[in-house]
C-alpha cells in the first residue's frame, strides 16, 4: 500500500501528519516507512529525521536526496548545479516505497511544486499509484486552497482518503465552520488534528488518522 501525504502549501504540517501516521502504524505492528524524495533547506530542515525521532527508530523514514537552498527541488538543484532528474526521483521513490508494507510518501510543498525536468509533485503522486491524504491549514483561507488541491488530485485519478485540518483549535468562526463547509465542497472526509506535543503525536494519530485507512478500496492504475 502506498499513501502520499500532500499539502496545500509549504509549512502546513505534512511532516507532523506523516510522523503520526507512520508511528501509529508501526505501533500496531505494521511495517510502515516514510519516504521523502527530496529535502530542500537542509540543514536545518530534515523531515525524515523528524519522523524517525517521533517513531524512535531510524528505519522509520528515509530521505533520498538533500539540497541546501530552501526552494522547490528543481529550482534548488539548478541554483546549486546539482544533478537531478525526474526519472531518478520516480524510480528511487518507487523502490523505497515498496520496501515497506505501507510506504508513506511525504510531499514537498504543494502539488504544483517543480521536481525536475518539467515534472511536479502531483506527477510523482499519480505515477506511483498512491492514495492521498491532504494536509491543510485549519483557519481562514483554507477552503480555496484545499478545494483546488483536491481538484488537482482528482484530475489525475488519485483517490483522496481525507483532508486533515492541522493545528485545529476551533477558536475562530473560520476554523469551526471549515470542516463542514469543506465537506460540502469536496468528495472526501475532513478530520481535524490538534496541536500536540511530540510525545502525544502517535496516540493522537492512532485516534484520528488510522480510521481513514480501514478499509481501503483496491487501488488500480490511473486512467491514461
Amino acid at each position: 500500500m502506498k499513501i502520499a501525504v500532500v499539502g496545500t502549501d509549504t509549512g502546513v504540517g505534512k511532516t507532523v501528519v506523516t510522523a503520526g501516521l507512520v508511528g501509529a502504524l508501526r505501533e500496531r505492528g505494521c511495517d510502515a516507512r516514510a519516504v521523502k524524495p527530496a529535502q530542500t533547506g537542509f540543514p536545518p530542515d530534515d523531515d525524515a529525521n523528524v519522523v524517525a525521532t517521533v517513531c524512535d527508530d531510524p528505519d522509520a523514514a528515509v530521505c533520498l536526496r538533500y539540497l541546501t537552498e530552501p526552494l522547490a527541488p528543481a529550482v534548488a538543484a539548478e541554483h546549486e548545479d546539482a544533478d537531478l532528474s525526474y526519472q531518478s526521483i520516480q524510480e528511487e521513490t518507487a523502490a523505497a516505497l515498496t520496501d515497506a508494507a505501507v510506504g508513506v510518501l511525504e510531499g514537498i510543498g504543494g502539488l504544483r511544486v517543480p521536481l525536475a525536468d518539467g515534472r511536479e509533485v502531483v506527477d510523482l503522486v499519480a505515477a506511483l499509484d498512491c492514495f492521498a491524504v491532504v494536509v491543510a491549514r485549519s483557519g481562514l483561507g483554507t477552503l480555496n486552497h484545499t478545494a483546488l488541491t483536491i481538484e488537482a488530485l482528482q484530475r489525475r485519478n488519485v483517490p483522496v482518503l481525507a483532508v486533515v485540518l492541522n493545528e485545529y483549535d476551533g477558536t475562530t468562526i473560520a476554523e469551526r465552520s471549515n470542516p463542514h463547509t469543506l465537506e460540502t465542497m469536496i468528495d472526501a472526509p475532513v478530520v481535524t488534528m490538534p496541536s500536540v506535543e511530540q510525545a502525544d503525536l502517535i496516540d493522537t494519530a492512532s485516534e484520528r488518522l488510522l480510521p481513514l485507512l480501514d478499509p481501503l478500496p483496491a487501488r488500480g492504475a490511473p486512467d491514461s
